[in-house]
């Protein structure tokens, strides 16, 4: 998208005020244009079939048809960046959830009391949402199923050397955008063999925990929540809470996950870069790091730190990605030692756990 070109927004929502609000704090930044709004699906259609959107925000709880239809609509007709627009509870996360196996590009949520001060307070958070779902890679949001794999591995063309056998080893994985439907693929293609797994992803309070049920439910290995003290170990993932920081220690013989609250890094709790300093700090050669789509730099420094210390690591490839923001940085930084798709990283995971 051209650096002249503003960015035209859809805003779909059954609440009038928030139509309204959305409208005018996007319509205050110069590079995003409000096009039209809509209290339901079947008046978006219609304005769609006038002019296409370069990105939706999408209610999901709607009269005469929900989000989750109109979402699995256009990307089976026309794959669109879809934001959806989301009551930060229970109920709302694990629907959320269903929006993003759909293939939303992002979720921003929005309280059941106070909306109007909430979206004016959080309206630049807003606006770089809108920014970032723009320059997604929309043939990446359709979530995988098999997939041949990859012939080749760059820079390098050969497979990662042997690493040092050791009685307890760890993953450590960050990403963000797009990373919703690449876990998925990735760790539904894993056996409980896979050595224990720490896992960053991007996401509000409560839907951190709807994300990892799910997962749980269509994986072979155990997936959830991390809690502190976990013990990392063969077979599970354990995924960062939103708005808490993960990162590992050791106890003993064993690694463990160490799950605190504490203040935004790299404007993210949980950010990436805590969990790679730490899984560098504690594991070093007995680790390896993998940064995956995602706006942004989290994790680029982190990985950096991890390969120092001896830890081999990967990025995904821009092809494979939803945004390749996160992998480029952290190549830029010399972090990377091999750039793969996300077809090859379940097999690089198994090979790893030997």
């Amino acid at each position: 998208m051209s650096a002249q070109r503003r960015i035209k927004v859809l805003i779909v929502d059954d609440s009038a005020l928030v139509r309204q609000v959305l409208a005018q704090l996007l319509d205050g930044f110069s590079d995003i244009e409000v096009m039209a709004t809509a209290p339901d699906p079947i008046f978006a259609m219609a304005k769609m079939n006038k002019e296409w959107p370069d990105v939706i925000t999408l209610d999901v709880e709607m009269p005469r048809m929900d989000g989750i239809t109109f979402l699995k609509q256009i990307m089976s007709t026309r794959p669109t960046p879809v934001l959806i627009c989301s009551s930060l509870t229970e109920k709302g996360a694990a629907t959320t959830m269903q929006a993003m196996q759909a293939g939303a590009a992002g979720i921003f949520t929005k309280p059941q009391l106070g909306v109007k001060e909430f979206l004016t307070s959080n309206k630049q958070q807003f606006a770089d949402a809108i920014r970032e779902a723009a320059k997604t890679n929309t043939k990446n949001l359709i979530p995988r199923t098999l997939l041949p794999p990859s012939p080749v591995m760059t820079p390098q063309e050969a497979e990662p050397a042997a690493m040092a056998k050791t009685t307890e080893r760890v993953i450590a994985i960050g990403t963000s955008t797009g990373g919703t439907i690449a876990l998925e693929y990735l760790l539904s293609q894993l056996t409980s063999v896979c050595e224990g797994i720490v896992i960053v992803q991007h996401m509000p309070e409560k839907f951190t925990a709807a994300f990892a049920a799910r997962l749980n439910s269509i994986c072979s290995i155990e997936v959830r929540e991390a809690r502190h003290g976990d013990r990392i170990r063969p077979g599970l993932a354990l995924i960062a809470p939103g708005g808490q920081h993960l990162s590992i220690g050791r106890n003993g013989a064993y690694y463990q996950a160490l799950v605190k609250p504490g203040p935004a890094v790299n404007r993210h709790c949980p950010s990436v870069d805590v969990l790679f300093r730490s899984v560098a700090k504690v594991a070093g050669v007995n680790a390896i790091g993998i940064i995956m789509t995602g706006m942004g730099d989290d994790g680029a420094r982190g990985l950096l730190e991890m390969r120092e210390a001896g830890a081999r690591t990967f990025a995904q490839d821009e092809e494979s990605c939803v945004v390749f923001g996160m992998p480029k940085e952290a190549i830029k930084r010399n972090a990377v030692d091999y750039i793969v798709g996300l077809d090859r990283i379940p097999g690089i995971m198994m090979k790893y756990s030997q």
